[in-house]
């Protein structure tokens, strides 16, 4: 017994549990505005106690009116608590009512109330945005921490696909290696890489290598699988099949079942990365420039229209229930009251967002420049008094109408291109204006390269890395030099 050792320990440990609540209000938050009124109807369908107001209500809320004052049921009461119980939740009822009609109330006098046309004017409204698949695809090197040089050719590779992500017959990656001073091993190795990369198989030299990129770890292990996609790929798309099944000594059908699993693979995985995914989108804010100043409009026309339903409203005003009952009750109005504040936060955080991002990028709104200043979550976060995360789910996915169009709000936010020779910083606006001159006025027998746009820029007092010119480039839809020479 001398040998064993009881010991015990107090450890503290930190961790962050978000409730159900919580959760919910971070999902509206980051909702745009469409998607939240789509959400809204759902929660509304579990929460039988409210409902959306339509015009043949009317008659049903003045008639509720009229039993506000009704005596309430002489139904026995099983107890005293529960005589208190209903007491409470008629209470909470009227909370929820009064907190329902100064709501409806603010919309309707000018709190977050929409423009008398826009209602009218919600389709014409709607408008095609486009992402930049291929940013976003490149964008998946960053946490790997790779020189500027392989980045850049990377960039370059992925830049001289086809639109369906394939290198052309005459591409030499070699070739484009060694103006990078990257050799033909690591040329190989960063090429791998970024057939790995989602969706797999982009700068493939072929459909073969295109799908053998998409196998699986287990697909790759099986032989078969991967001999099908590559030295026996033109049986395979010439349906050769008892050949195949021949050559490895297997039943057709085994053939058969392998093919089933290799027609899941994508042979045109370009097409996701491109530019031209555009959808189609409606404001979730309208900034509106009114004697001097910027105010902003939550184009939300659903929210106002949520009313208690007058069936549940003539139940708790008759104490037609018991003690199941009143709990249930209870239970769906402080639901209710949740749903309500949580659509409020999200509206109040909007409006601090977006005259925060106004007085950031006062050039921009003020003077109509066109230029945005370089700007960051983080300070639009100290500014209101929230965290980046908080401002991130705001920004996800929403748009604002301004005098000047309509932009996504993460146009607002621009990253430093670069700096001048006075150390200032340059903006991404900028940096795109003056690549876009540049390009416009080049010799098209001779277009510049991305380098060579370094250099002049350079020249010019703007400090500018070769990476962040083909990065803005390819956002701009504007080719490489190679594909730009006429």
């Amino acid at each position: 017994m001398s040998g064993m050792n009881q010991h015990i320990s107090l450890k503290q440990k930190q961790e962050l549990a978000l409730k159900p609540k919580m959760l919910q209000s971070l999902k509206m938050l980051a909702l745009p505005i469409l998607e939240l009124e789509s959400y809204i109807r759902q929660e509304l369908q579990s929460n039988p106690l409210l409902e959306l107001r339509e015009e043949k209500e009317d008659d049903d809320l003045q008639e509720t009116s009229s039993d506000q004052n009704a005596p309430e049921s002489n139904t026995e009461l099983e107890d005293v608590d529960t005589q208190e119980e209903i007491s409470e939740a008629l209470n909470e009822a009227r909370q929820l009512t009064d907190i329902l009609d100064q709501w409806n109330e603010y919309h309707s006098n000018g709190g977050y109330q929409r423009s008398e046309s826009s209602e009218r004017d919600q389709g014409e409204s709607l408008i095609r945005y486009e992402e930049n698949n291929k940013e976003l695809f490149l964008e998946q090197l960053y946490p790997l921490n790779l020189p500027e040089h392989e980045i850049d050719f990377i960039t370059e590779i992925v830049d001289s696909c086809d639109v369906y992500g394939f290198l052309t017959d005459d591409y030499d990656i070699y070739a484009v290696a060694r103006r990078f001073k990257i050799s033909k091993r690591r040329a190989d190795e960063l090429h791998e890489l970024v057939l790995q990369i989602s969706p797999k198989g982009i700068t493939s030299r072929d459909i073969s290598e295109c799908l053998s990129a998409q196998l699986t770890e287990e697909q790759r292990e099986n032989p078969i699988i991967r001999g099908m996609v590559t030295e026996q790929f033109d049986n395979l798309i010439h349906r050769r099949y008892q050949k195949i099944a021949s050559h490895y000594n297997v039943s057709e059908d085994t053939i058969m079942a392998y093919r089933e699993q290799i027609s899941k693979l994508d042979p045109k995985p370009g097409l996701r990365i491109l530019s031209s995914n555009a959808a189609y989108v409606y404001p979730d804010v309208t900034l509106k420039f009114v004697d001097g100043e910027y105010v902003v409009i939550i184009n939300d026309h659903i929210t106002p229209n949520i009313i208690i339903s007058p069936r549940y409203r003539k139940m708790i005003n008759r104490g037609y229930f018991d003690r199941q009952t009143v709990s249930y009750v209870r239970e769906r109005i402080n639901s209710a009251k949740f749903l309500i504040k949580s659509i409020y936060m999200r509206m109040r955080t909007l409006e601090q967002v977006s005259l925060s991002i106004v007085k950031y990028q006062h050039d921009f709104f003020y003077n109509g420049s066109g230029i945005m200043q370089p700007l960051t979550y983080s300070v639009i976060a100290q500014d209101i008094g929230k965290s980046e995360s908080t401002i991130s789910r705001v920004v996800k996915h929403k748009y604002a109408e301004t005098p000047y169009g309509i932009f996504a709000f993460k146009d607002f936010f621009t990253s430093t291109a670069g700096r001048d020779d006075n150390f200032e910083e340059i903006s991404r606006q900028k940096a795109k204006g003056c690549i876009i001159r540049l390009i416009e006025a080049e010799n098209k027998n001779k277009p510049l390269s991305d380098q060579k746009l370094v250099e002049i820029l350079k020249s010019e007092g703007l400090n500018i890395s070769r990476r962040i010119i083909a990065k803005y480039r390819d956002e701009m839809g504007i080719l490489n030099s190679r594909l730009r020479k006429q």
